[in-house]
């Protein structure tokens, strides 16, 4: 009897999963080896995938290499004109336009690897996206199908007639062909569609797949606002007398956040500096060192009052010491009890100088019960490309804890986050401390007026200003921001500087330090 063969080395494991960063240099070559007349994705592009809709970036991986791959996003057809293009529903391929709140996944390119037609990869593909579509409960799958064999009979037919005649059978298309034997029905003709198509003359059969499974649900269909009601806290740097003085004032604000309802309280960058005001060390470098003792005692007291309060929390910014480095950290307190944390990424001349703050590398998109944001600290709103990398990875808010001593700096503060906001189609969010601490070196004065910014539109509060409080006096401004007219405006305002952005030029993108 012969011995029991090793199967093993038989073996070629098929497997479909989600797209990861790994493979974006594989992705590329396919792509180049499928389409060789075409541009092939970029690293921004399938970066930006990832970004906005993971679960929508699906390939096929056989005994180690990646076959095929399809990559999609979600939208509200509805809001896209009938003749519409391959670069607006796609946002020009980054997908910035992802809703997840849409109706219909909208697929923007399936490839399979020739050498592995026979093996019903692209038919995996298509289950896998109708798979989604069910589970995401979307109402349909809506593709623009090329028609790569068109140019061979468009001296004879029209796209409308050569698609009649591939649905009846008499030709054969390699692309619709196989759609319409995945359950795909044809809507209509668009042309122009996609720039680079040559094959099909830039004609696409827009396609859909409905989903027999979708359940409606009210919610999302008769959304009309999104409100979300923000307090910014102009915060007094007065002289206290100990920790309980400070966790009295704090607690008096989030108080008062809450009594207005707000959904966020945000305080301003370093305003921890005031307990310095009872700790008498005046060595700048040292004052510090002793400030970040208090660290702990800090996030217990604003986690506590996040939770107690129902409110979320922008705890301003605390200097904080890590493997023997200080750090200007602000951190998110949610009110379900969670904490995020935000480095500041540009240090001032001002903090090297006086503390010898170090630089963070990190930068965070939060989730909250209001969306996604992001905290920028101070000089870090006058960088325009972290803004719009936070905003390409979803943050509908952006919060800008301040600290400024006169008005230039100010000024450069606020100017900065409004443009930020026009740029972006965001909310921008300025909190600023006032008052003096004399006796705290490099924290005599101070300068604010805290603020809310929006967008220029006529669907928002004149001046682009919902909310601003009185200059250099202790108080809190409070302003409503809606999320679903921001949401609206991005795609049909008076201008849409996020879709018009010319991304075949230029593109803004993060790039990870090895650590």
């Amino acid at each position: 009897m012969s011995e029991n063969l090793d199967l093993s080395k038989f073996e070629k494991k098929l497997i479909i999963r989600n797209i990861e960063p790994t493979d974006f240099e594989e992705i590329i070559a396919l792509q180049k080896l499928c389409f060789p007349n075409m541009d092939p994705w970029t690293i921004g592009q399938l970066r930006s995938h990832l970004q906005h809709f993971p679960e929508g970036q699906i390939c096929v991986e056989y005994d180690g290499e990646i076959i095929g791959s399809s990559s999609s996003l979600i939208v509200d057809f509805n809001e896209y004109g009938e003749q519409h293009t391959w670069d607006e529903i796609t946002d020009k391929g980054y997908i910035t336009n992802h809703d997840p709140d849409g109706f219909h996944l909208y697929g923007m390119e399936i490839m399979v690897h020739p050498e592995y037609r026979g093996m019903k990869i692209g038919r995996r593909l298509y289950e896998a996206r109708k798979q989604l579509a069910q589970r995401l409960n979307l109402k349909s799958i809506i593709i623009g199908g090329r028609i790569p064999n068109y140019h061979k009979y468009a001296h004879e037919m029209s796209p409308r007639e050569y698609t009649e005649q591939v649905i009846d059978h008499n030709l054969y298309d390699p692309v619709l062909t196989f759609q319409l034997m995945n359950g795909f029905v044809v809507k209509r003709i668009n042309v122009d569609y996609l720039k680079d198509d040559k094959a099909s003359l830039k004609y696409a059969t827009l396609m859909e797949w409905n989903n027999v499974d979708y359940r409606p649900q009210s919610k999302r269909q008769f959304k009309t606002s999104f409100p979300v009601r923000i307090c910014s806290v102009q915060y007094g740097m007065n002289e206290i007398e100990d920790w309980e003085d400070f966790a009295t004032q704090v607690e008096y604000y989030v108080d008062v956040a809450a009594n207005y309802g707000s959904d966020f309280a945000v305080f301003p960058e370093i305003f921890t500096m005031q307990l310095l005001s009872f700790l008498k060390e005046k060595t700048p470098s040292q004052s510090v060192r002793m400030l970040t003792e208090y660290t702990e005692e800090y996030i217990r007291l604003f986690q506590d009052l996040a939770v107690s309060y129902n409110v979320n929390i922008i705890g301003g910014s605390h200097f904080v010491e890590e493997d023997g480095s200080i750090y200007n950290i602000a951190y998110l307190f949610r009110r379900d009890g969670t904490i995020g944390k935000q480095y500041k990424l540009h240090i001032t001349p001002n903090e090297r100088k006086w503390w010898g703050i170090h630089q963070g590398d990190e930068l965070q998109v939060f989730d909250t019960d209001c969306g996604k944001v992001a905290i920028l600290i101070c000089y870090d709103i006058e960088f325009p490309e972290l803004a719009r990398i936070v905003t390409q990875r979803g943050a509908n808010i952006i919060f800008t804890p301040f600290c400024t001593e006169d008005r230039q700096g100010y000024v450069r503060v606020r100017t900065c986050a409004h443009a930020r906001a026009i740029e972006n189609q965001v909310y921008t969010v300025i909190s600023g401390t006032v008052g003096n601490l004399p006796h705290v070196v490099n924290m005599d004065i101070q300068y604010a007026q805290s603020a809310i910014f929006a967008p220029s539109d006529y669907a928002f509060p004149r001046e682009g200003i919902v909310s601003e409080a009185d200059a250099n006096i202790e108080m809190v401004t409070v302003g409503d921001v809606d999320l679903e007219i921001l949401r609206r405006q991005r795609k049909g305002g008076s201008v849409t500087q996020l879709r018009d952005r010319r991304t075949d030029l230029f593109e803004v993108r993060w790039r990870e330090r090895e650590r």
